[in-house]
């Protein structure tokens, strides 16, 4: 069961975008696309600064409309997030130290999306490193350490994070040695997450209950981002907004998000506050090596998203 009520008016509204999508855009197949869209009513119970205790915020109700919310892909940089909201667990639990180092990866991570960042934090998070590969004995402890982030999403009992697989680094040539082994021949031990998933964890970064409301409000602190793009970084592909979700909005929207982009993949993760609008909750992710390359479809779904939160009845109705 998912986190959010589906509703015959988000269903009309949806169903209408992605048609629209896909006559926008011919290359973009049925299945190479996934996504989730939360919808917050009034009273808004998210971007609180953390006035809602977790057992209130999880007692309303929210609706939302996904397609293929539920397909497992691989989640490139955001998978990030998860990574995430598993280090401040770690830290107000006390498993781990906070370092200059630590902060400056978890910093860069999630701000500039660097993979060298986030081996460090995996790293850390899991105690084990990247190196040579290793005798049958030791790497099965070393794969059982890997392991733990999976562990904790699974403790939580959320239904979306049943299917996901968040125990391997991100890379930028790809993994050699151990990490290599580890993700299979086949890459079949690769990251996977799904879109409600992604949700899930975004909705309760924002709903200021992932892990308690002061690191919530941290995390939220970090994925901000301009709509304002310097010059100098409207050709950098990892600014997260350029071909991504933000570049679809009105330079008035407020914007948090984590994006994901390789050469058969684009995905971003974000809420949006628009005002005028009830703020909403926006996960999409596209495969296929044309889809990826084409800068234009997450901005297209980010303005069809925006349009039909202005004809949003507030009561649900269709």
């Amino acid at each position: 069961m998912t986190f959010f009520q589906k509703n015959e008016q988000l269903e009309k509204l949806g169903d209408r975008i992605l048609e629209t999508a896909w006559a926008e855009f011919p290359s973009l197949a049925r299945n190479q696309i996934a996504l989730t869209w939360i919808v917050y009513d009034p009273p808004v119970p998210v971007n609180t600064g953390g006035a809602l205790s977790a057992a209130e915020f999880w007692k309303y109700p929210v609706r939302g409309f996904s397609y293929r919310g539920v397909e497992r892909i691989y989640p490139a940089s955001v998978v990030k997030l998860f990574y995430l909201v598993a280090v401040q667990e770690w830290l107000e639990t006390g498993m781990i130290q906070t370092s200059t180092e630590l902060e400056r990866a978890i910093r860069d991570m999630i701000i500039d999306s660097s993979n060298d960042a986030t081996s460090l934090v995996l790293d850390v998070l899991t105690g084990t490193t990247s190196g040579p590969e290793l005798p049958p004995g030791p790497f099965e402890t070393w794969k059982q350490q890997r392991n733990i982030v999976n562990r904790y999403f699974q403790s939580l009992g959320w239904t979306e994070m049943e299917t996901i697989n968040v125990n391997q680094k991100t890379w930028g040539d790809g993994p050699y040695g151990r990490e290599r082994v580890f993700v299979g021949e086949m890459m079949e031990n690769r990251n996977m997450v799904t879109t409600n998933a992604t949700a899930r964890l975004l909705h309760s970064i924002v709903g200021g209950v992932a892990v308690e409301s002061a690191r919530s409000q941290a995390m939220m602190s970090l994925m901000k981002r301009s709509l304002k793009l310097e010059d100098d970084e409207t050709s950098n592909e990892e600014n997260q907004v350029r071909g991504f979700l933000g570049a679809g909005l009105p330079q008035k929207a407020q914007l948090w998000s984590k994006a994901g982009w390789t050469s058969s993949l684009r995905h971003d993760a974000a809420y949006i506050e628009i005002p005028g609008l009830q703020p909403f909750l926006l996960v999409a992710f596209t495969e296929g090596k044309t889809n990826s390359q084409n800068k234009a479809i997450l901005p297209f779904l980010s303005q069809q998203f925006v349009a039909a939160m202005g004809s949003l009845s507030p009561n649900g109705e269709a």
